[in-house]
């Protein structure tokens, strides 16, 4: 089982299997009121399930974190994916969650969205968050 993707949007939502985004697949976000600020945001996961991993219940947690590898907001929970009627043996499966969190920024600089899979580390995917001009740069 491995993490497929991760992509930051602005908001996201699963329906049908399919993958729905509004403001999606930035890694640079400019914040233009004083810093810290409260920031929404969405984070979309792709996991691909191998055929010896389906129908059983498997642990994901996504984590924001910066630099300094501090936590400023996680979400965990957990998924199963079945074996649908007719797909060929052997045959590895998607399945897609897509989270939204108010995150805490206290300045300009670099960040990271962490997916973990049973406990384990799967992908990190930076992002960088800018002050624009007036946004003074925090503690």
């Amino acid at each position: 089982m491995e993490v497929e993707w991760l992509i930051l949007a602005d908001a996201a939502q699963i329906a049908g299997g399919k993958l729905y985004l509004m403001g999606g697949g930035w890694d640079r976000l400019t914040i233009r009121r004083p810093f810290p600020v409260q920031q929404q945001m969405a984070v979309a996961a792709s996991f691909r399930v191998g055929w010896n991993e389906t129908n059983m219940q498997h642990r994901f947690e996504i984590e924001v974190a910066d630099a300094d590898g501090v936590t400023l907001g996680k979400v965990a929970g957990t998924f199963e994916v079945g074996r649908p009627t007719g797909i060929a043996p052997g045959q590895e499966q998607r399945t897609q969650i897509a989270v939204g969190m108010g995150v805490p920024l206290k300045r300009s600089g670099t960040y990271v969205i962490i997916a973990r899979l049973n406990g384990e580390e799967g992908r990190r995917f930076p992002f960088s968050v800018i002050g624009a001009a007036g946004a003074a740069p925090g503690a």
